[in-house]
């Protein structure tokens, strides 16, 4: 596959207007679509309980966009930027709870409105992974994306070796679009595989 520099892979831009649509719809979104789960934009108040959450390597050690090393000051500012983000219609980050009142996972999604373009990223809990339920937490969420925000295109990564991610994305039918080198702020480096999928392929694809 070709090795590119910057994501997403097909950039076609959109009318001012469109853009414009984009940021405000993002700039006005406070929840997420989940499955079985409430959801919310996350504020500086959860820093603790988000670092918690996070502190758990199997769920922070494959995830290249957590700042390192990974503190509860670092976390908190996490939480600033992304409100920031969601300030100028460019990113979101939404905590998700379970019944209990913990956090059972969180969405961090990224936007390029000069595109029309969003980026899903995030994790769940362990005790989540490997159900059912993960793939159509996964497809409630894109759907969100493409009638809530207005996209036209979403585009996602994962590591080499990330198989479940990989099969997930194959079966929501993503194509594969070739790698790119995921950078970290500590200047650590991966490559990682590229998918996209379009509106129109996503409803092709997804039609219940």
């Amino acid at each position: 596959m070709a090795l590119t520099n910057s994501i997403p892979i097909t950039k076609l831009p959109v009318t001012q207007q469109k853009a414009d649509e984009v940021r405000l719809a993002v700039a006005k979104a406070t929840s997420i679509t989940t499955e079985n789960e409430y959801s919310r934009l996350a504020v500086l108040e959860d820093a603790e309980i988000f670092h918690d959450f996070l502190s758990d390597p199997q769920i922070h050690a494959p995830i290249y966009t957590l700042p390192r090393p990974l503190t509860l000051e670092a976390i908190t500012g996490f939480i600033a930027d992304h409100q920031k983000q969601r300030h100028n219609g460019t990113g979101l980050l939404f905590l998700n709870f379970n019944d209990q009142g913990e956090i059972g996972g969180y969405v961090d999604i990224c936007i390029w409105p000069q595109w029309a373009v969003g980026e899903l990223g995030g994790a769940v809990h362990p005790d989540r992974q490997g159900k059912r339920r993960g793939i159509e937490g996964a497809r409630l969420s894109f759907d969100w994306m493409f009638d809530t925000l207005g996209l036209d295109l979403i585009c996602e990564t994962a590591s080499l070796d990330n198989h479940r991610t990989a099969q997930l994305l194959d079966a929501l039918g993503f194509l594969r679009k070739g790698q790119i080198l995921s950078h970290r702020d500590d200047g650590t480096q991966r490559p990682s595989l590229v998918w996209e999928i379009s509106r129109s392929d996503w409803r092709k694809h997804n039609i219940d």
